[in-house]
């Protein structure tokens, strides 16, 4: 596409000496001229034409001189819009006005057409720059306000408040997600399957960003159809059904760790499958601690004729459970510290983290910890929680 220059100049032969020097260029389509005798004339083709892109404009003309004309075309605050004062020479007050007035170049009479040549090349070359600056940020917004969108539509797929028939089953339960990225491949679910059963989980997909996030809501979608389905099939079974689902076709090689549980409110039994993630941690209503007992368990979508066990725990009165994303474990801090797993030990068992009532309370003092911790390190992945108190009538 030509780049369409306006040619200011109340001298009538400038006009054939332009088209006459940049014939080639105007018959290659790479400029297009546009003229006008003074600055109230360029005025009106910068009215008629939004698409002109250099302005050539000599300094001394009759009804409105260059310097003003230059003055009117700044308060059009167009950055994309150069423009190249022509001046006699020697005259350096008006060209250093034009200059402080925000012209790019300048040249001189009488006018060197070779140098008018290159500097008019010149300029052309920095709008162009600046132009692709230009749809490089429009598209970086937009990519922006689509994340922004993204994210508001992933965080609508987890729930954000604890439904009343969880509490009165006898259960504290506070989750959150502290993505590392705009969108992050987090995951975690619960809710109550029955008057005696509550499910909760917590996932992590292998990637970041965008991939993450979409692998996510599938994941999430996936666990939710097969858990709420009170068609009797066992954990295992429909674990086994959601890692087939997540397997096939997955030509991402993306793959799901995850933590699934089922509560029985009225025994405290926890019936679980570990598919790949971290312990959780339990919290007994005395302050001792200990680690879920890793036995097992592939993560998801590695082998979609996995057969994954099941294991369970109890949970008595007072007694705390957490899940968590390896976020938590691995933050690292400026001089290479892990967080680590036992560190997350103490602090549920001596630290802050022991003194914490309530489920809300317990995530809230970990994250700021991590948030300590990390400094002004990077985050470079999502930090999730899930924490319950069992807390039977």
């Amino acid at each position: 596409m030509a780049i369409r220059i306006l040619s200011v100049d109340d001298e009538q032969d400038m006009e054939m000496l332009i088209l006459q020097l940049f014939r080639k260029q105007i018959r290659d389509k790479k400029y297009e001229f546009v003229f006008a005798n003074n600055g109230i004339e360029a005025l009106e083709r910068l009215e008629e034409s939004d698409d002109i892109a250099l302005i050539l404009s000599d300094i001394n003309m009759p009804g409105m001189d260059g310097l003003t004309f230059l003055s009117k075309v700044n308060e059009k605050q167009n950055p994309l819009l150069k423009s190249i004062m022509v001046s006699a020479y020697g005259d350096m007050d008006n060209i250093r006005t034009a200059m402080n007035r925000g012209a790019f170049d300048f040249v001189t009479k009488p006018v060197n057409f070779e140098d008018l040549e290159i500097t008019i090349s010149k300029t052309v070359e920095h709008i162009e720059m600046l132009t692709s600056l230009e749809k490089g940020r429009e598209q970086l917004i937009a990519i922006q306000n689509d994340l922004s969108v993204a994210k508001e539509i992933q965080m609508s797929m987890l729930p954000k408040t604890v439904p009343a028939n969880i509490g009165k089953a006898g259960v504290d339960l506070h989750a959150f997600i502290h993505p590392a990225k705009v969108v992050g491949g987090d995951l975690y679910d619960y809710f109550m399957m029955d008057s005696e059963h509550l499910f909760f989980m917590i996932g992590d997909v292998s990637d970041k960003g965008v991939p993450a996030a979409l692998f996510m809501a599938i994941s999430k979608a996936i666990f939710k159809s097969q858990f709420s389905n009170r068609n009797g099939d066992s954990i295992t079974d429909k674990v086994k059904i959601v890692n087939e689902f997540l397997s096939e076709d997955n030509s991402s090689y993306m793959f799901v760790t995850a933590f699934v549980c089922i509560l029985n409110v009225r025994t405290g039994v926890v019936e679980y499958v570990d598919a790949g993630h971290e312990p959780p941690v339990i919290i007994r209503a005395n302050g001792e601690t200990e680690l879920v007992k890793k036995e097992g368990g592939m993560a998801l979508c590695f082998d979609p004729t996995f057969e994954f066990e099941s294991h369970t725990l109890t949970l008595n009165a007072g007694d705390k459970f957490v899940l968590y994303t390896d976020g938590v474990t691995d933050a690292n801090n400026l001089a290479g510290a892990r967080y680590g797993l036992h560190y997350l030990q103490d602090f549920f068992t001596t630290g802050e983290g022991s003194t914490q009532e309530t489920a809300k309370e317990m995530n809230e003092a970990t994250l700021e910890s991590l948030i300590d911790f990390i400094g002004p390190a990077t985050q470079f992945d999502d930090i999730t929680m899930l924490s319950l108190r069992y807390l039977p009538g």
